[in-house]
């Protein structure tokens, strides 16, 4: 896996709020540590969420390692919101102003203490931040490489491609495409559609690797 991810930091989004990010953060950070990877997760903002982030637990779960002392004092996940709702929503909700320069703090003290950093955003792509900022923007602002998870469901293939558009539209690089077969309602579907896929990505994102996700038991 290290092979496949020589920067330092990637954040990695989906397709859709259900697509899976938070196992494949888990997973390709569990496949880091196996490599002999320094890595850590995090998490951009946490919704309908109190305490420690759900997400960074789940993580933890599937290295197989215990909280960290990051994860413990929020370093790992310092923006938590009550209500399981778009971040914009849930910054109304709350009352609360959006603090992403603190998260991006935290990204940078992270990036002292490990050799990779995987950031684990919410949603989608077109997911709002705040009223005038959207996942993807905050990722074209920070420069940093994204990591797209798709679905084996029918409708994947639209959704992953429209994705991988709105990436290079914004000149961001996507090393990674983790097909999650987590997500699945038809075994001969989500065998064509991972043909397909990686017929695609050969002719059009050749530096786009795919990437198998397995279901995984936690």
């Amino acid at each position: 896996m290290k092979e496949l991810l020589p920067l330092r930091t990637y954040f990695i989004s989906g397709i859709d709020t259900d697509a899976g990010k938070t196992v494949a953060t888990g997973f390709i950070s569990k496949a880091l540590l196996d490599d002999g990877v320094s890595v850590i997760t995090q998490k951009l903002i946490q919704t309908g969420n109190h305490g420690i982030s759900e997400d960074i637990t789940v993580h933890r779960q599937i290295e197989r390692r215990t909280l960290l002392p990051e994860d413990l004092d929020g370093t790992t996940c310092c923006l938590i919101y009550s209500y399981p709702c778009s971040p914009h929503m849930a910054l109304a909700i709350d009352g609360r102003e959006p603090e992403y320069d603190k998260a991006t703090a935290n990204t940078h003290r992270l990036e002292r203490e490990y050799d990779k950093v995987l950031i684990e955003g919410a949603g989608g792509l077109m997911v709002p931040l705040t009223e005038d900022l959207l996942n993807i923007d905050y990722i074209a602002r920070e420069g940093l490489p994204c990591i797209l998870v798709g679905t084996a469901k029918l409708g994947s293939i639209n959704h992953i491609l429209l994705s991988m558009e709105a990436l290079a539209h914004r000149g961001i690089p996507t090393p990674m495409l983790v097909y999650n077969k987590g997500v699945s309602t038809d075994d001969r579907i989500t065998a064509e559609t991972e043909r397909y896929l990686r017929d695609y990505l050969r002719k059009h994102y050749p530096e786009t690797t795919l990437i198998v996700l397995p279901p995984l038991a936690l």
